[in-house]
């Protein structure tokens, strides 16, 4: 048998695993191996090569990479605290900057407790204990979920479609993980757990510093947004996977999507308010990630304003592009048009401060087939009792509208900040959710399949990261574009996308994790979603239509 590491044939042992092949690869210092792929599929170091195929090794400068990390930082600190304070009740909630933010339900955390843990920690690293998957039956699995409160309400999910269940263990801890672990405990080199707020953090590298820990940096606004619909949606019980399917099938989604999209339509009616009430503001800006659900938000922002005796009026920074050839280019030599710089910011300044001043302003409208801005006669004028809107990438920074005074405006951040976990350690990232919205949307009114939207995902993320989220404390306002029902809408649109990604492909583990997770969600059918939805704007059917 024979497989292909790094171009290099090599003749493998049937049942050889990925460690036994490339130990001295696997334990050089600088590489960092943690896990493996065999044939685009994300595997153990301890996966027994059964076949000929590809071999990659997996290290944290890679996606996965730090994927595996995390979830092997979740795994050892809950054995610590299963171990220091038995029956402790984790909740892995949200990501903030480089860390995982976590509550324990029953368990007061004081800086005492995290030391206690952290010091169990740190044996159990220097220890270097093997984690190990054990498959159990439905009769083990149901003995085991019956015992283990943290792990209440897996099995249903678990068994849904499949007749074993698989679990990690390390001594006698047992635990539920979707996605690979580490093969042991000693990869966890740097960590900090730390206490947050009521609960605590569990700090990480990132791909850009693997071998240490960045500075943390507080984000108070987004902080306080995800608690506030996290509070709401335990009030309505249906913060986990299993208690949302558990709504579907018993006939009651109906309703809890009113309950949902109402939250929506408060926030946004409360966002209108606070422009309302404050005179002083003529320029509202909005700017998000991909696939926030900008578009129906400002249409619904608008509806509100009205309502409020506001008329708003929109501008669109896209018109506002630099000539085609003053475009500034990227490290590769490409147009980079997410640049501040391809944008003509002192024209849009200049017809900014005429339209707040009540003076008339003849619009451009760029051609991108062209590179230019052409003027056909777009007259604008703003009146006393209208204000602007404007909705682009750069909408946060100052530098975008920097002849504007701070009091005339009113900036909005709007992401889809998922507050669903799929049980107490295994959270729905909110990237996976504006990631799926894409491929949905893409499919739908781009006729690009899924894997265009998975190869150009990478990029996008590079251009949020350098133009939005370090700005978003900045903004005025957040809102949580996400729904808790949506991926149990999506899943029907995406999963047949995802199943066409061919296995020889490098996207087809992405595509395969997004299949699985998606595979647990019940249907919820389209005509359940209102037209005002803001899940229309992906799916089709909206209300708001250009």
């Amino acid at each position: 048998m024979q497989i292909d590491y790094n171009n290099i044939i090599i003749d493998v042992k049937e049942g050889t695993t990925v460690k036994e092949l490339l130990k001295s690869e696997i334990e050089r210092e600088e590489y960092n191996a943690i896990a493996c792929k065999f044939n685009n599929e994300v595997k153990s170091l301890n996966y027994k090569i059964k076949a000929n195929g590809k071999l990659q090794l997996i290290n944290l400068k890679d996606k996965d990479g730090i994927r595996i990390y995390k979830r092997g930082l979740v795994y050892i600190i809950s054995k610590a605290f299963s171990e220091v304070y038995p029956g402790s009740l984790i909740t892995v909630n949200y990501q903030l900057y480089n860390s995982m933010f976590c509550n324990v339900d029953n368990l007061e955390i004081t800086d005492e407790v995290i030391q206690n843990v952290d010091n169990r920690v740190k044996e159990i690293i220097k220890q270097n204990l093997p984690i190990e998957r054990r498959i159990m039956d439905k009769q083990e699995a149901e003995k085991f979920y019956e015992r283990e409160k943290t792990l209440k309400g897996r099995l249903q999910i678990d068994l849904k479609e499949k007749e074993v269940v698989t679990l990690y263990y390390c001594e006698d801890y047992y635990n539920y993980f979707y996605g690979v672990l580490p093969i042991s405990t000693g990869f966890a080199t740097n960590y900090k757990i730390q206490k947050y707020k009521n609960g605590f953090l569990i700090r990480y590298p990132n791909r850009e510093n693997p071998d240490r820990l960045i500075e943390f940096k507080e984000t108070p606004k987004l902080f306080a947004t995800l608690e506030d619909y996290e509070d709401v949606h335990k009030v309505l019980n249906v913060n986990t996977l299993y208690k949302l399917n558990k709504i579907v099938e018993e006939g009651k989604i109906k309703e809890y999507i009113l309950l949902d999209e109402a939250l929506h339509e408060k926030k946004i009616a409360a966002i209108a308010d606070n422009i309302t009430q404050n005179k002083n503001i003529k320029l509202v800006s909005i700017a998000g990630p991909s696939s926030s659900g900008k578009t129906t938000f400002a249409k619904r922002l608008e509806i509100q304003l009205r309502l409020n005796g506001i008329k708003p009026v929109t501008i669109s920074v896209d018109n506002y592009f630099v000539e085609r050839e003053n475009t500034p280019l990227d490290e590769q030599g490409n147009y980079d048009f997410e640049n501040i710089n391809a944008i003509d910011t002192k024209l849009l300044n200049s017809n900014l401060i005429k339209l707040l001043n009540g003076e008339e302003i003849d619009a451009p409208i760029f051609n991108f087939h062209t590179g230019h801005k052409e003027y056909k006669g777009n007259k604008m004028k703003l009146a006393k009792d209208e204000v602007l809107i404007m909705e682009g990438i750069h909408c946060l920074n100052d530098e975008l509208t920097y002849l504007i005074p701070k009091e005339q405006k009113y900036k909005i951040y709007i992401s889809a900040l998922t507050v669903l976990n799929i049980d107490y350690y295994n959270r729905i990232s909110t990237t996976d959710t504006r990631l799926i919205r894409r491929i949905v949307r893409d499919k739908k009114f781009r006729g690009y399949g899924a894997e265009h939207t998975l190869e150009m995902w990478p990029s996008v993320n590079r251009g949020e990261v350098n133009n939005i989220f370090k700005f978003q404390e900045e903004a005025d306002v957040m809102f949580n574009s996400s729904l808790v029902y949506e991926l149990s809408v999506l899943k029907k649109y995406v999963m047949p996308l995802l199943k066409e990604i061919d296995q020889k492909l490098p996207l087809y583990s992405e595509a395969r994790r997004l299949y699985a997770m998606l595979s647990y969600f019940n249907d919820i059918p389209d005509e359940d979603v209102p037209s005002q939805s803001l899940l229309r704007e992906f799916i089709g059917g909206s209300i708001f239509k250009e």
